[in-house]
């Protein structure tokens, strides 16, 4: 069964008058927490390339379809929802890369070679690095590194994770307006 994209107003038989957005806000409001800004990341991501107008498909391969190419959108971030030390501490910056078997829907079964599956990645750095100030939903506050998934294959082999400083060292940042352009760019380039 496909899914169907609800509307935040929709209400949710017998639970009185709550609606698909309370279930959200209740569910959603924390997007500094890992989960929930990685998924957030996809979304500013599939905006910036004109790809949201679906549902989210959390079982394909590769979090976006765009224009045939399959891309993977990574987050991370300094600071993080849950309660750390008050010094401060950030956490360091890496990003999970690791090749998996890839998943046939039709099949129901997994393949027999670890892949990367997407066609191009789509490092997302939050870069606020105080919690107090932390305000995810400014886009100003985001770093975008977009890399072809051919280059990250030819340069980290099978590694599993790969640090900013690398990532740095391979391409530079975007912010939210270059990101669409960056995304082809890389794709021209596969």
């Amino acid at each position: 069964m496909a899914a169907r994209r609800l509307s935040p107003t929709e209400e949710i038989r017998r639970l009185g008058r709550a609606t698909v957005g309370d279930f959200w806000s209740w569910a959603y409001s924390d997007i500094l927490s890992n989960t929930t800004r990685g998924i957030f990341a996809e979304f500013v991501v599939g905006t910036a390339l004109g790809v949201v107008g679906g549902v989210r498909d959390a079982w394909a391969n590769f979090d976006l379809l765009y224009e045939g190419s399959g891309i993977e959108v990574k987050s991370a971030a300094y600071v993080q929802s849950w309660n750390l030390p008050e010094h401060n501490w950030t956490s360091p910056i890496s990003w999970d890369i690791k090749e998996r078997f890839p998943y046939d829907p039709v099949t129901d079964r997994r393949g027999d070679v670890r892949v990367r599956s997407a066609d191009c990645y789509v490092f997302c750095l939050y870069n606020e690095r105080l919690r107090k100030g932390a305000d995810v939903l400014d886009l100003d506050k985001w770093e975008f590194y977009v890399l072809a998934t051919e280059r990250i294959n030819r340069e980290l082999g099978s590694q599993q994770k790969v640090g900013l400083g690398r990532i740095r060292a391979m391409t530079d940042s975007v912010d939210y307006a270059r990101l669409k352009e960056q995304v082809d760019r890389a794709l021209s380039t596969h």
